[in-house]
């Protein structure tokens, strides 16, 4: 099933990930309950994720949403 993910300053969405992709975002990523469907992201988190080698098209989405921004919350939501 696909995912989207979202910026949740505007609601605009950032783009749609595969099954692959959204399970390395969240093992990589801390969640900080069961329910939890945001993540803050930043320049080094993404650095890390590229470091852990995770999928080059996830890390291209993250980068591209950041955008010149230095951080970013995002949402999720199954499509």
């Amino acid at each position: 099933m696909p995912y989207q993910l979202i910026d949740t300053a505007d609601g605009r969405v950032l783009g749609t990930l595969t099954d692959e992709q959204f399970q390395e975002l969240t093992d990589a990523l801390e969640e900080e309950s069961l329910d939890d469907r945001d993540y803050y992201l930043n320049v080094d988190t993404v650095d890390m994720l590229e470091d852990q080698a995770v999928d080059e098209g996830l890390v291209k989405l993250l980068r591209t949403a950041l955008g010149d921004r230095d951080e970013i919350d995002v949402s999720w939501q199954e499509i």
